[in-house]
């Protein structure tokens, strides 16, 4: 958050402010600045202020895409100078007590930039049309010592429990963002599924995309026009053929992408009615909830080591498990977390562009052997065929070209 930092006069209102840029802060544009911390004043009105030198920068002028650093005293005019500004959302409604305690009785870790939730099946991440309780809307029970709401960066469905980071500055925020979008941030899930695949551990890449017709609330694996995801999945237990427990880790972050390609192997998640239909519902005292939880997460932290993350199982997937006979304490070394992550795009492209550069070096010496200085004749050698689609010195007619075979696809 950024610290104000008053002057004499700074509290008449006649008087301008200003604020000193903390580190979190460091290296971004000016506009972004007063979209993180002073969103009533829009991107307009911070262009006026600059065109007009009303707005400073250790007394300088600056641009709205300038950067700014930590340190510096950022002058702007005061309040009621600002007559662009939008009209103010209502405040929601204060949390109750209940409210308080529930919210942070799920927090598992906290720190200056993070704080980690053990969310429970049933909460949604955020808010919709017909959602009212949802994590986000606990945001102000969640900030303790912190002066702004801790944000998302991440998402889990709402009957999936587990792992729930949010940033609690906006640096944070940016970085741990980053990190989701770059793949380096390696999750972990348990799952119970019906049934018991033939292999016991291996790679689902099937594309999905958005089923039609479904106002974009389902997925499906769709081979043609769907976006690559991959899952690998290993069998930790079983309970006969009737189910088993799984650890899933997900290597992109598609919707719904463990529901769908555990549904997509015919195995279903136990409680998935929505991807694996009556079948995904186990009879005796297993519960028809969703068994999918988030159980692990690692992230880098932007002030030190990694955050390592563990999340206890919810009642109703604690008791099933119990039921089917399953020891939890066998499920939590079955990926190496510590392992690299997978292949981003930048890194792809490189290997990419380094194989290309390997064979334009390769082609230059198939033409430097071609433009060398040609043999002596030789009488006594047989004549070779001229090359197929070159046209001979004899007839001027070309030369036909061998017939070739395609080769089998392997199926």
């Amino acid at each position: 958050m950024t610290v104000h930092t008053p002057t004499s006069t700074d509290r008449a209102t006649s008087d301008a402010r200003q604020f000193t840029i903390e580190v979190d802060d460091d290296g971004i544009r000016l506009d972004r600045w007063f979209h993180r911390h002073l969103p009533d004043v829009n991107f307009n009105l911070v262009s006026r202020w600059a065109r007009t030198g009303q707005v400073r920068l250790d007394g300088k002028r600056v641009g709205p895409g300038d950067r700014i650093a930590a340190g510096q005293i950022i002058r702007i005019p005061p309040a009621e100078l600002s007559q662009d500004r939008p009209a103010r959302r209502a405040a929601p409604k204060p949390l109750s007590d209940d409210q308080i305690a529930y919210a942070q009785a799920m927090v598992i870790h906290r720190d200056r930039a993070a704080l980690v939730i053990n969310k429970p099946p049933g909460l949604a991440t955020q808010g919709g049309t017909r959602t009212q309780a949802h994590v986000d809307g606990l945001g102000d029970a969640l900030m303790f010592d912190s002066q702004v709401r801790p944000r998302l960066v991440h998402r889990l469905d709402k009957d999936t429990s587990g792992v729930l980071l949010m940033a609690r500055t906006p640096g944070s925020a940016a970085y741990f963002a980053k990190r989701f979008a770059g793949r380096s941030a390696k999750k972990v899930y348990w799952a119970l599924i019906v049934g018991v695949p033939e292999v016991y551990s291996g790679l689902i890449e099937l594309p999905l995309a958005k089923q039609p017709g479904t106002g974009g609330e389902k997925m499906h694996v769709d081979t043609e026009n769907g976006q690559i995801s991959r899952t690998a999945y290993q069998v930790i237990e079983r309970a006969g053929s009737r189910a088993a427990w799984v650890a899933l880790q997900p290597f992109t972050g598609r919707t719904h992408q463990l529901r769908v390609h555990m549904a997509a192997i015919g195995h279903p998640i136990v409680g998935d009615g929505k991807y694996g239909g009556q079948d995904a519902f186990l009879t005796g005292t297993i519960s028809r909830k969703m068994h999918l939880h988030a159980r692990r997460l690692k992230i880098a932290h932007p002030d030190g080591p990694a955050l390592d993350i563990t999340a206890e199982l919810p009642q109703h997937f604690a008791e099933s498990m119990e039921a089917l006979g399953f020891d939890p304490a066998l499920g939590d070394d079955v990926f190496n977390v510590e392992g690299p992550p997978p292949a981003n795009r930048e890194e792809k492209k490189q290997k990419a562009r380094a194989h290309a550069k390997s064979l334009r070096k390769e082609r230059r010496g198939e033409r430097r052997s071609r433009t060398a200085p040609a043999a002596p004749k030789d009488k006594d050698k047989v004549k070779t065929r001229p090359k197929p689609g070159l046209r001979t010195k004899a007839t001027g007619k070309a030369a036909a070209k061998p017939r070739t075979t395609p080769a089998r696809t392997p199926r």
